[in-house]
């Protein structure tokens, strides 16, 4: 079932140790079928070295297993929250990245600071707030999904303009139109919050830049008036 997605999904997990986003089993990729509305997602606890595209997970909306001999990543609720909130997403990562994870743990928002940002994102890349007490002894997972999503709401923001989210405490998740472009989000987030961070050491006194500056270099690629690329190729920067 769903080969070609699992394929696609198996491709994407394996990036994350590629391009140094992950340590040991720290993270997944996950990607869905809207036809179906059945989504594949990395199983939980199994080693990259060692994964197959077979090994990976097929899950439904309702959070069933229709698929797979492993049990699905313990994000696999976060993943869903996600899938069932917003229909143009077709691919999620969460990692632990070392550089997005330390704005997280700061319980910090990344500030917009210069056009390599303003490529990707719309504006900072929201730090969501820390769950309850309750929260975290309840659903866990699912309520870190629907944190993200209060997140987005409480701040009107569109989540395909800024495809990732920082969980305090945590974690930063990722997402896309797939799961190969999700992971290329997680690549540019680690790299914006590197800059970020390296950008506050040389000036602790540095302001976001213009909204000028982000308008231009974020529609420049995005949206009904792109002109950036070529049009077979939504991901190069």
């Amino acid at each position: 079932m769903l080969e070609e997605l699992k394929r696609q999904v198996y491709q994407a997990n394996m990036e994350l140790p590629k391009r140094g986003l992950i340590t040991y089993t720290w993270g997944n990729v996950s990607g869905i079928d809207r036809e179906t509305g059945y989504f594949v997602i990395k199983p939980s606890g199994v080693d990259y070295s060692s994964l197959k595209p077979e090994d990976l997970v097929v899950m439904d909306l309702n959070g069933n297993q229709i698929e797979g001999i492993y049990k699905p990543s313990s994000d696999t609720p976060t993943h869903l929250e996600l899938y069932r909130k917003y229909p143009d997403i077709g691919g999620i990562v969460h990692t632990h990245s070392p550089e997005a994870t330390a704005w997280a743990q700061a319980g910090r928002d990344i500030p917009l600071y210069g056009t390599t940002h303003a490529d990707y994102f719309f504006g900072a890349i929201p730090c969501a707030r820390s769950l309850t007490q309750e929260e975290i002894a309840g659903e866990y997972e699912k309520n870190t999904g629907l944190v993200i999503i209060e997140t987005f709401e409480q701040r009107r923001m569109n989540p395909m303009y800024t495809p990732a989210v920082l969980c305090t405490n945590h974690g930063p998740f990722a997402w896309g139109v797939d799961a190969a472009d999700a992971v290329h989000n997680a690549v540019v987030l680690e790299e914006v919050a590197k800059m970020a961070a390296k950008t506050e050491q040389i000036n602790p006194d540095v302001k976001p830049a213009p909204d000028a500056i982000r308008d231009k270099h974020f529609f420049r690629k995005h949206g009904k008036n792109a002109y950036y690329g070529q049009l077979t190729d939504h991901r190069e920067v």
